[in-house]
């Protein structure tokens, strides 16, 4: 009972640690037009408080499994947790908006540090028969404090000074802190790799270029201006030069070998095709309810509160199903469950009610559940233990790009798709409605599409 109770420390450790990097990130989201109006900024500046936190996590994470494996795991996991709190604390004291973008490229570092880290270190806590669960468990951060950020965010710059938003983190990094000390069990540490320093450069300017060109790219002008056209070619072809290097290293900064096992391969399909689902949805919703409905951001948090504990029950409900039956046995149910309501929130009216969305919005989520995170560990099941790490920081980097090329692609179909409605004599209620409903039967058919993949996942 002990070795239990252990064990499940760890996931309480890694989950705390998660769920204050992913909130902070969140909660930033509602409150732009604030600093805007605080630091008599524009727009293009103002969001640079998200895009440097996502190129900079972006670009530490490939630097996780060499780290993790030189210096021990938790050991990097502490450090990534601490330097996210001296993040915190430098940006609520930060004079300036560009000290405070500085701090957020700070707290991208530690983010881009802690997440594949923390994967691998349930991983390391649970044989491969109990990881469905406690992966499912520890997943309930990933989709909780995303739903809840901008509800926090909202009501911290509504009665708080600005401050509070880098503040807000520090007391639950610090508890992060105490547990992952305390619980997390040290890992072997192998003195003997090398440093990959040329596959670091060039896979950093491979993803930090394409995820800056997306990061600015919130309309179709935009994305199709030179100079994100030369950073998204300048990028991918870093990434494809770091492929063909990469395998012909024999220690590698990321082992590209496991793309050889069916299925992790078919895992990363469906989890890249989950968070296309999962921000599809945190991109739309807000849009149809403030756009459409004219409801306010407290109607708006409301919405995704009970879809987040749904999708958190059927996380935990899905880990527990895949380590007795198996990835088939629960994976292809969640992406029916997940393609089914997503395509239903497709047929919205101007007449649809509040509860509808909500009630659509949370049996979503249950297939989101049952299909996100049980996928993550069927893929991470399949390959072999030492390289763990670097699976966790691949598939973290994959994820991240996917879900930055759904935001872009949605965003710029919402606003190209709306005025061209508009330009046909629609109200602008009316076109907005309308494109927002082709927009998720656009996710529902790529979940439709990447479905049969699922099959190929094995226990």
């Amino acid at each position: 009972m002990r070795k239990l109770d252990k064990k499940w420390l760890v996931v309480v450790a890694v989950l705390l640690g998660t769920f204050t990097v992913i909130l902070n990130n969140s909660m930033l989201n509602p409150t732009l037009p604030h600093f805007m109006d605080m630091f008599d900024a524009d727009a293009v500046t103002v969001s640079w408080l998200l895009t440097i936190y996502m190129v900079a996590t972006g670009m530490t994470m490939p630097l996780t499994g060499y780290l993790g494996d030189r210096f021990g795991k938790k050991r990097i996991y502490l450090l990534g947790l601490s330097i996210f709190m001296l993040g915190s604390i430098g940006g609520a004291l930060a004079p300036t908006l560009e000290i405070i973008i500085f701090f957020r490229a700070v707290q991208g570092m530690a983010g881009g540090l802690m997440m594949p880290i923390a994967m691998a270190l349930i991983f390391q806590a649970f044989p491969r028969n109990e990881r469905g669960l406690a992966v499912g468990i520890y997943g309930v951060a990933a989709m909780v404090a995303p739903a809840i950020g901008p509800t926090v965010g909202g009501i911290v710059i509504e009665f708080f000074h600005w401050p509070f938003l880098f503040i807000f983190n520090i007391p639950f990094a610090l508890l992060g802190l105490f547990f992952s000390y305390k619980f997390l069990q040290p890992t072997e540490q192998d003195r003997t790799i090398r440093f990959d320093y040329l596959g670091f450069i060039l896979i950093t300017i491979g993803i930090g270029s394409v995820l800056y060109a997306l990061g600015q790219a919130s309309t179709l002008a935009l994305l199709l201006s030179t100079k994100s056209m030369v950073l998204i070619i300048v990028g991918v072809l870093f990434i494809g030069v770091f492929i063909w290097y990469e395998l012909k290293q024999e220690q590698p900064l990321l082992d590209l070998t496991i793309f050889k096992i069916p299925t992790y391969v078919a895992s990363i399909a469906v989890t890249s095709v989950s968070s296309i689902a999962l921000f599809s949805g945190i991109f739309l919703l807000p849009l149809l309810l403030q756009h459409v409905y004219h409801l306010g951001e407290i109607e708006t948090g409301l919405l995704f509160l009970p879809a987040a504990l749904v999708s958190g029950l059927f996380m935990s409900l899905g880990g527990r199903l895949l380590d007795k039956k198996g990835p088939r046995a629960v994976i292809p149910i969640g992406l029916v469950i997940l393609a089914t309501f997503t395509i239903m929130l497709g047929f919205n009216s101007m007449t649809t009610s509040f509860f509808t969305i909500l009630l659509l919005n949370s049996l979503r989520s249950a297939g989101l559940g049952m299909s996100n995170m049980p996928a993550t560990t069927s893929g991470m099941n399949a390959i072999p233990e030492k390289q763990v790490a670097q699976g966790s920081a691949m598939n973290n980097i994959i994820r991240q790009m996917a879900a930055s090329f759904s935001i872009v692609l949605f965003s710029i179909y919402y606003e190209v798709r709306k005025a061209h409605l508009f330009a046909q004599h629609m109200s602008i209620e009316d076109a907005a409605l309308q494109t927002i409903n082709e927009s998720f039967i656009i996710a529902g058919v790529a979940i439709i599409i990447v479905f049969p993949i699922s099959f190929l996942l094995k226990k």
